[in-house]
């Protein structure tokens, strides 16, 4: 049941006109049944799954709230711990650990070992997996008071605008909001949530899903029949169409949750107005960076023991970071080029501090830093949506050969002018005002336009062919 179909949209209405006429009590459990359902209408088998850690956390926490024995509260935080990654272990990289093992027997010339079985992974599981341990964690360290109704806790781990891909919340933000009577719909909400939702419905639709076929295009061929500016626009491709996909996503989430009296945290802040891998990371999926940042980073003892120990640190987090994001030696490259480009660009400020933050009052020097940000992002995108190590560094290869404009180079730039120019000068407007929600403030006919805008290329300028949104798989 996509965002993007008209499936959902009945479902929301049908969910949305009942929820709004029950009391606080009874919208929960409508709104935990409907989430289930939602859930289950992916895969229900894993209805069972999800079920489980819910219910072993709210015990966990229960536990760890009620005892004043450290001991016991250290095991059942522990406990929380290994069930979550074990299960999260097994269905997301029990497949690639089984490859790389019978690799290693290969290397041997000693017989592969075949489990037997195949594992499907289940949608979503990495992102509740994560909101259900911040939850424990959170509760052993006296962030958060155990949830009282079991009920409760499992609308907070399966609210379904944010169960399949985010945001990951925090049960300080997200728990008190299921728990409390919410505000009923009115028009501020109405009209932030349209926003949201439009927004969101823009950049997967007319964004994500054009760019789609480009980046595939790229991609998919064989390196060796692709020129230098092919293999540019195939990642600048799919560098807007990762962002249009997974914040067009987070965005109708929080457009939905709006309408039904949540607040869920901004997941993206224009990433690619970035001026510093730092200052990406503050902007890219803000869930997943805040939660390795409060979780990982900071419990390995962030940058309170030296420089040395701050660059493992830095390094060990966007490793794992990395390999979060699936079983292939791909994503584990991917964090890593982030982690040593972090760690770089922690040097070079310790080391120039005084010119880095006068240069930072530069629109020049600014406009630079932005400009080769993006490039390194971009860089770091191409292993990513790479199929393997190999095929990445082919890519890499190409760019030093013909940079001859073919056919499809200037489609490709054509297309990413009409289909991201518009958008990409929205969001410099919204970033120079700096208000995510500016043109809500606006009169009202400039609205309308905007409005009018979105709805016309959703209409008419939709891709051939709609695609899954890419961290589903995550």
């Amino acid at each position: 049941m996509w965002f993007n179909s008209f499936t959902f949209w009945v479902f929301l209405a049908v969910v949305g006109g009942i929820y709004l006429r029950l009391g606080h009590r009874l919208q929960n459990r409508f709104l935990l049944l409907a989430s289930y359902f939602f859930y289950g209408c992916w895969d229900w088998r894993f209805l069972a799954l999800i079920l489980f850690t819910t219910t072993f956390d709210f015990l966990a926490a229960r536990l760890i709230g009620r005892s004043e024995d450290p001991r016991l509260r250290k095991i059942c935080v522990i406990a929380s711990i290994v069930v979550g990654l074990g299960i999260l272990g097994i269905f997301k990289y029990f497949g690639f650990f089984v490859t790389e093992f019978n690799r290693l027997l290969g290397a041997f010339d000693l017989s592969h070992w075949e489990p037997g079985l195949s594992i499907v992974l289940p949608v979503g599981i990495s992102f509740y997996t994560f909101q259900s341990l911040s939850y424990t964690i959170d509760v052993y360290r006296g962030k958060t008071t155990p949830c009282r109704h079991f009920l409760d806790f499992a609308l907070y781990i399966s609210f379904f605008p944010q169960l399949v891909a985010g945001p990951i919340e925090r049960s300080h933000h997200l728990l008190p909001q299921v728990e409390m009577p919410r505000p009923r719909l009115n028009e501020k909400r109405f009209k932030e949530g349209l926003y949201h939702i439009l927004t969101g419905l823009f950049r997967k639709v007319v964004i994500a899903d054009n760019m789609a076929w480009l980046a595939t295009h790229v991609f998919s061929r064989p390196v060796d029949q692709l020129s230098a500016l092919e293999v540019i626009i195939g990642v600048y491709a799919f560098a807007l169409q990762i962002y249009g996909d997974f914040s067009g996503y987070s965005s109708i989430a929080i457009g939905v949750a709006k309408w039904l009296g949540f607040d869920l945290m901004e997941n993206f802040r224009h990433p690619y107005f970035a001026a510093s891998p730092r200052e990406f990371w503050q902007r890219w999926h803000i869930s997943l960076s805040t939660w390795l940042r409060d979780y990982l980073y900071i419990p390995l003892g962030g940058n309170r023991n030296g420089e040395r120990r701050t660059y493992r640190n830095l390094l060990i987090t966007m490793l794992l970071g990395g390999l979060w994001h699936g079983a292939a030696w791909t994503f584990v490259v991917w964090g890593a080029l982030h982690g040593v480009w972090l760690t770089l660009h922690r040097m070079w400020v310790r080391k120039f501090p005084d010119d880095y933050n006068s240069g930072q009052t530069s629109i020049i020097f600014k406009s630079l830093c932005v400009f080769v940000t993006f490039h390194i992002v971009c860089l770091t995108w191409l292993f990513f949506r790479a199929e393997s190590i190999d095929h990445a560094l082919g890519l890499i290869q190409v760019l030093g050969g013909s940079w001859e404009i073919t056919e499809f180079v200037a489609t490709g730039i054509s297309l990413i002018l009409f289909f991201v120019g518009p958008w990409l000068i929205f969001e410099a407007w919204v970033e120079r005002r700096g208000d995510s929600l500016a043109i809500t403030h606006v009169a009202w006919g400039w609205r309308v336009v905007f409005y009018l805008y979105i709805i016309f290329m959703l209409i008419f300028f939709p891709a051939p062919a709609a695609t899954e949104f890419i961290y589903f798989q995550f």
